[in-house]
């Protein structure tokens, strides 16, 4: 081979050899996978609509005997959502006065005839009914009667509705004075109430809330008996509060 052709061959050679030197030499390149967002879960406490409007039915239990107007339950539950619900309105209103029995809370939601547009229902009835010696077939028969009125008040919607238990008075200063065995015969008659209002719930799906275990702390609690020495203070109601908001809460966000 001549030298010319020679030296020419070896920088053709040379020239493949650095090319091929140079990209395997070339570091990797990482592909990174794309990141993928998981989809935003809504806060369920903003959930709500904007606007609440609540009916609260009783007695003097929902009414607040000898506690202060925003001291009483639905006054206070009302408040309690407000603070939970910051964005949203709450109305209230109550039908509801001392004395009531299942009959006379019927008579008035027939005469005020409140509008079905309400998101949120509570219905507290039936100690009258016992503390006047009333039949108890009369509260069989009115109790469901109030609990469908309820439900159609309700927008036609029983997630809406929430039943609270009857307080037991046998536990209060004015309960003491029927004597031992009065007392024992009140409570007795109140389990019997408070039973079949929560059975007939259960079987229709109705939200029922107990709050009578509390209000039997009032003998060893004074502070949660009013004035009157008979009704629930302010303090008893803000502990029927805390009972009732877990389900009030429920029945607003679904």
């Amino acid at each position: 081979m001549k030298p010319q052709f020679k030296q020419i061959v070896t920088v053709i050679l040379s020239i493949f050899l650095l090319s091929c030197n140079t990209d395997e030499s070339k570091p990797e390149i990482a592909v990174t996978p794309p990141v993928v967002l998981s989809p935003v879960t809504p806060n369920p406490e903003n959930s709500i609509s904007k606007s609440v409007n609540y009916l609260a039915l009783g007695d003097s239990y929902t009414i607040g005997q000898s506690v202060c107007e925003t001291c009483r339950f639905p006054e206070q539950l009302k408040t309690s959502l407000k603070a939970l619900y910051p964005q949203t309105s709450f109305s209230l209103k109550i039908i509801a006065t001392t004395g009531w029995t299942t009959s006379n809370l019927i008579s008035a939601i027939k005469e005020q005839n409140p509008d079905s547009n309400y998101d949120l229902v509570t219905l507290l009835i039936g100690v009258n009914n016992q503390y006047r010696g009333r039949d108890f077939s009369v509260y069989e028969k009115e109790f469901p009667e109030l609990v469908t009125k309820a439900i159609t008040l309700a927008k036609g919607d029983k997630k809406n509705v929430v039943v609270v238990s009857i307080p037991d008075y046998a536990y209060t200063s004015f309960g003491m004075m029927y004597g031992t065995e009065n007392q024992k015969k009140i409570s007795e008659e109140i389990d019997k109430y408070n039973t079949f209002a929560q059975n007939y719930c259960i079987n229709n799906e109705i939200t029922f809330v107990s709050i009578t275990d509390i209000s039997r702390q009032g003998l060893s609690n004074k502070n949660l008996v009013a004035s009157d020495g008979l009704h629930p203070s302010e303090t008893a109601y803000k502990m029927f509060v805390e009972r009732m908001l877990p389900k009030v809460k429920t029945a607003l966000q679904d």
